[in-house]
């Protein structure tokens, strides 16, 4: 297929230089060993979304929060005492020289009590990163409900007749299910696609005639995001976005030393033939130091390795994304259902809005063989938040669109009508109306702003919402799972504080919750952006969020 951005012979030239067998990750929030690459990021062939205006009709200032007026409606004793003792200790570290060139938004206020008790740039726009995933999912989860499913059909153009065989083609019918996957299955590659096989085999199909369908006309937007940098292209976290997707569209390469001067050992899984490995990596003998580097041509399903790799290393493993993810998820779907005894005379075959000329799925003179439910949103919410999962929340955001979003204007996409229902929900929550540019669900786009307002108002929100135990539950941990589960640790905001990273080069961010020592619980949102050293970014967070936790106002505190 062609890609997005209508180049199909471009290589994505990253190298890795694996010395510690560490896989490379960025919207993942963990450490990336992956060199930037200087060659510019070409311009997606489609519409632009709109520019955002850098002058909002309405500007916030800086708010500096007034001891307690006996009218107030945050007025509580302990309020002067918090402002003596937070307001200094924040502004020393901010003062920190070495920020001096880089940008901090910090937003803190007292929940329940509507006291501000920081502000510092907090209307202004900051590159969210993978903070954006708090407001996809937040508008999910108020628009669809965690109970939503998401639902994969099978149809026909008649039910299996007496020997259980099936005339025509099988078309399986994707809207955007998240949950065939192995990360919902303990790693199981099979088990998620085996669902749907079994659905068809308990349906009566015994033999299908025809071919295996794959539609993916669900969505109509394009398969990559406005505004992802091609470098990001080649890893899982920047996978393809398909209303059929499986093993969140990308595979498993492995590579291990073979016998000295032998080429290395390569394979991928799941088994499929969509993928074509070229293998000049060579084995050295000793402990010479591992030199590989793993390249993915943009479009094409074409993995190149070359280097070095001594014959006792230990092996590298990475996952690398998946071009037209919808076929290898009807590859392996007619594997699975061979295996169970059914006959496919046919092949495998996706089709998207382009090869359809534009006309979407219609079931109207089909019969239904099978369906296959996700599990609850509330879960699949956890899924997405925790790990910080950009494929998940790119499927949200497009779901969203096309179950809750605007069906009279044929003209949006999937993408742009879901951003609407975020933008109803932010009107909700009392977010000033362009303190959020949104080009995606999950934060990869670097096109993105928000402003530290925008997210402790739609923290604030959901804190009271009717599904505020769900959104809580969806938050990372700090000290305790997913991106802050090495964060935090040994500190008062262990087991406390609880939010959404956000993590891409020169950003980081944290928007969440945290109680003090003395039971006053706060929401914050701390935005860094133009600081290329990740370690000072994240302590300047972090220092921030343990002074919150670490407040004692107890008379008796020492």
């Amino acid at each position: 297929m062609k890609s997005a951005f209508g180049f199909s012979n471009v290589i994505v030239t990253l190298c890795l230089l694996l010395t510690l067998g560490a896989s490379p990750a960025d919207a993942l929030a963990q450490t990336s060993n992956r060199p930037r690459v200087s060659k510019p990021t070409p311009t997606p062939a489609r519409s632009p979304a709109p520019t955002p205006n850098p002058n909002p009709t309405t500007k916030l200032p800086d708010v500096s929060p007034q001891p307690c007026a006996p009218t107030g409606t945050g007025c509580d004793p302990r309020l002067p005492r918090i402002l003596s003792e937070i307001r200094p200790k924040i502004d020393t570290i901010l003062n920190n020289p070495l920020l001096a060139r880089g940008r901090i938004g910090v937003k803190i206020e007292w929940i329940g009590k509507d006291a501000v008790i920081y502000s510092h740039n907090s209307d202004k726009y900051f590159m969210p990163a993978s903070n954006m995933k708090s407001y996809t999912v937040a508008a999910a989860l108020e628009a669809l409900t965690p109970n939503f499913r998401f639902v994969t059909g099978v149809y026909s153009v008649s039910k299996p007749d007496s020997n259980g065989i099936l005339l025509g083609d099988l078309v399986v019918y994707g809207r955007g299910d998240p949950s065939i996957s192995s990360s919902f299955f303990d790693g199981d590659d099979y088990k998620g696609i085996d669902a749907l096989a079994e659905r068809i085999v308990e349906a009566g199909v015994k033999q299908i005639n025809g071919s295996i369908i794959g539609d993916e006309t669900y969505f109509t937007t394009e398969p990559i995001p406005y505004g992802w940098e091609w470098d990001d292209l080649q890893w899982y976290y920047g996978a393809e976005i398909s209303p059929l997707s499986i093993n969140d569209n990308s595979v498993r390469l492995r590579i291990l030393p073979g016998s000295p001067g032998m080429a290395c050992a390569v394979d991928i899984s799941p088994v499929n033939r969509q993928f074509r490995v070229i293998n000049n990596c060579l084995t050295m003998p000793g402990e010479s130091r591992r030199q590989i580097r793993v390249r993915k041509k943009l479009d094409e399903n074409v993995v190149e390795i070359a280097g070095t790799m001594p014959e006792k290393d230990t092996g590298y493993v990475g996952n690398i994304t998946v071009s037209r993810p919808a076929n290898i998820f009807l590859e392996i779907l007619k594997q699975r259902l061979q295996l169970k005894g059914v006959m496919v005379k046919g092949q495998t075959r996706a089709v998207n809005l382009d090869e359809r000329n534009g006309i979407r799925f219609s079931t109207a003179n089909l019969t239904e063989i099978a369906s296959l439910e996700s599990p609850p949103l509330g879960l699949i919410a956890e899924k997405t938040m925790k790990p910080s999962q950009n494929l998940y929340t790119e499927l949200i955001l497009r779901v969203l669109g096309e179950e809750r979003g605007d069906k009279t204007d044929l003209e949006k996409t999937s993408a742009q009508k879901g951003i609407e229902v975020v933008q109803k929900l932010l009107r909700k929550a009392g977010a000033e109306p362009e303190s959020v540019v949104q080009y995606d669900g999950s934060g990869l786009s670097r096109h993105n702003l928000i402003t530290p307002d925008s997210a402790v108002s739609l923290y604030t929100y959901m804190n009271r919402s009717a599904h505020a135990l769900m959104w809580r539950n969806s938050l990372t941990v700090g000290g305790v799972d997913g991106t802050l589960k090495n964060r935090f640790k040994g500190t008062s905001a262990e087991a406390n504080a609880r939010g959404k990273t956000g993590t891409i080069d020169q950003v980081s961010a944290l928007s969440g919750y945290v109680t003090a020592k003395s039971g006053e619980a706060f929401v914050f949102s701390i935005l860094t952006n133009n600081i290329p050293n990740s370690r000072l970014r994240v302590n300047t967070i972090d220092e921030i969020v343990v002074l919150l936790a670490n407040l004692d106002t107890r008379e008796n505190a020492k």
